[in-house]
């Protein structure tokens, strides 16, 4: 085989494999979140093969990466399953993603360009809209993407690392969670605060923000957990 024959087959296939583990994996991911595969069951591998065309390989990949992320628990012999939601993990987890939550903030307002500060408005605009409507996954989902683009803009791999290795485990615990009409309405207002802080590149002031935000979607998983318990 030529040698820039063999170079473009070397540089092809790992983009088709990330393609495919990104996309299995996220899928996944979503699926545990929004509670189609619940706390404390087994992994139905033989079935997710069938249903997104893929061999165990890829699957068992992805599955351990969610391991990393805390939503699955791996035991031989045994398979995978669910990581289960318990009061005492998320009073370890949620401090720590506060505290890089306020990080990305800080860094951000440091590193942040008009262009993304006019796109996370745009989507501050739509999560407003799908609250108005009290369309709460589409909320939910929009709500993700502000703080994720915060998170990009702060422009820092180590971070992200971090960051990403936790927030599996914080958006499947909100998603448990009921919010009331006021908690409801104080998280916008939070945001919007987020983006006046954001817009002004106030890093001090968007981080004790974060901070705030996320301390008090913890005090909301927290009732419904302890809710749960008593049922």
């Amino acid at each position: 085989m030529a040698q820039d024959e063999t170079a473009t087959l070397t540089r092809a296939e790992p983009i088709i494999r990330r393609t495919l583990h990104d996309e299995l994996l996220e899928r996944l991911r979503q699926m545990i979140i929004d509670g189609d595969l619940t706390p404390g069951s087994k992994v139905p591998e033989k079935d997710l093969c069938a249903r997104f065309g893929v061999s165990r390989t890829p699957l068992r990949e992805a599955l351990k990466v969610l391991a990393n992320e805390g939503l699955v628990t791996l035991t031989p012999n045994r398979g995978a399953m669910i990581a289960d939601l318990t009061l005492d993990d998320l009073e370890e987890t949620f401090p720590v993603m506060g505290a890089l939550e306020a990080l990305s903030g800080e860094m951000a307002c440091a590193n942040i360009t008009d262009a993304e500060i006019a796109e996370i408005r745009k989507l501050h605009e739509e999560m407003v809209a799908h609250y108005k409507a009290r369309a709460l996954h589409a909320y939910f989902r929009t709500n993700q993407k502000i703080h994720e683009r915060i998170l990009s803009a702060a422009n820092n791999q180590t971070l992200s690392t971090l960051y990403r290795g936790l927030e599996g485990r914080i958006r499947q615990a909100r998603y448990i969670a009921n919010m009331s009409d006021a908690r409801w309405a104080q998280a916008v207002e939070e945001h919007a605060q987020m983006l006046d802080a954001l817009e002004a590149r106030d890093g001090v002031a968007l981080a004790a923000i974060m901070k705030r935000h996320l301390e008090n979607k913890f005090e909301t998983v927290k009732e419904a957990l302890l809710n749960r318990a008593q049922d």
